[in-house]
Parts: C-alpha cells; sequence; structure tokens
C-alpha cells in the first residue's frame, strides 16, 4: 500500500531530524568510548560474534544429588 502524503512528510521530518542528530551522536559515541578506556584501560576487549559463528544451546546437566522426583 502506498504512503499517504501526510505520512512522507512525515518520514522526510524524522530523516531529517535523524540526519541533523547523528553528528551529535557520532559525538557520543566516541566520548563514551574514550571514557571506557580511560576508567578500564586493562579490561579485556571481547567483540560480538558475528551471526556465522552462533553457537547452539542445548540443556543444562543436572546437578547430582537429591532433587525433585529422584527421591531423597
Amino acid at each position: 500500500m502506498p504512503s499517504s502524503p501526510q505520512q512522507l512528510r512525515i518520514r522526510a521530518r524524522f530523516e531529517a531530524l535523524i540526519g541533523l542528530a547523528a553528528p551529535a551522536l557520532d559525538l557520543v559515541l566516541i566520548a563514551g568510548e574514550r571514557v571506557s578506556r580511560v576508567v578500564a584501560p586493562d579490561d579485556d576487549y571481547v567483540p560480538v560474534r558475528p551471526a556465522s559463528d552462533r553457537v547452539e544451546l542445548g540443556r543444562a546437566p543436572r546437578p547430582p544429588g537429591p532433587g525433585p522426583g529422584r527421591g531423597a
């Protein structure tokens, strides 16, 4: 379904607002990165895993010992 003229105007306004805010948000990210390096310089960097390295999680093993349904 095509967008109405009003929807197109609102979309253009939001895109313009995002375009104006982008440089300020970039500065916030840069400042946060610098602050985090000053606060915790020896902290190991752990990169985000790419989607191709997805790990499938299985069921966790049950701990040994008495528990519900195992007879105490």
